[in-house]
């Protein structure tokens, strides 16, 4: 029998249906002395489940690992996400989905996203379509991934932009949620998609995959009138 494909989430959490598909998740929270941890608490936003959902569309064999880090107001810090990749490398996950972005470049987080890479987990990160890059996807180990208009959803296409690597759709079921952070589960889900048939593929040659047979190559090009 083959290993449990377990996919990390850091996010806002996930929905009550959404259960059935997670296998452990825990919520981290910040206190006086750093950051605390306790069970996961309902989706205050609905940010996670949205991204949740987009990576179990396209993968609905993998298992997911659930970080919590967002607060009601939508709001987490360098320290949060960092502790939060640290506990999904110990959780034995093959990759994780960060549908997120600080504007600030941090130690901490520079480096729980090295030591992640170094246990050999694919980190994706979200990236906007314009403006200044973010973290964690800025850091060079990082997956960048942004939306794609032009993408259905079982299709990607590899920008290899200033902007971002790869990009996906845009598109969901939860009312609310598209862009950037939508576009990373996409191509989340297609990477678990591919990893449950080829356990044993390296993190170079999912990305070659992903290279080869992405249905757009570029950015899109608007004509302007």
């Amino acid at each position: 029998m083959k290993p449990e494909l377990r996919i990390g989430v850091v996010d806002s959490g996930h929905s009550v249906a959404q259960r059935p598909r997670v296998s452990v998740g825990r919520r981290f929270y910040l206190v006086d002395e750093g950051v605390a941890d306790d069970a996961l608490r309902d989706d205050p936003i609905g940010h996670g489940s949205a991204v949740v959902e987009a990576i179990s569309q396209r993968a609905a064999s993998a298992r997911l690992c659930v970080a919590q880090v967002f607060d009601q107001r939508g709001v987490t810090s360098a320290l949060q996400i960092a502790t939060a990749i640290d506990w999904l490398v110990t959780q034995d996950v093959r990759v994780i989905n960060l549908s997120l972005g600080l504007r600030e470049d941090r130690s901490l987080l520079r480096e729980a996203c090295s030591a992640a890479v170094a246990r050999g987990v694919l980190l994706c990160a979200s990236s906007p379509a314009q403006g200044e890059g973010v973290y964690p996807a800025s850091y060079p180990q990082v997956v960048r991934v942004t939306g794609d208009a032009r993408c259905s959803e079982q299709q990607w296409s590899w920008l290899n932009s200033q902007q971002a690597d790869f990009a996906a759709c845009v598109r969901g079921t939860y009312a609310g949620q598209s862009g950037a952070s939508l576009g990373c589960a996409a191509l989340t889900g297609h990477i678990a998609s591919f990893l449950g048939e080829h356990r044993d593929a390296s993190n170079a040659q999912v990305l070659q995959w992903l290279r080869d047979n992405a249905h757009y190559r570029g950015p899109e090009r608007r004509a302007w009138t």
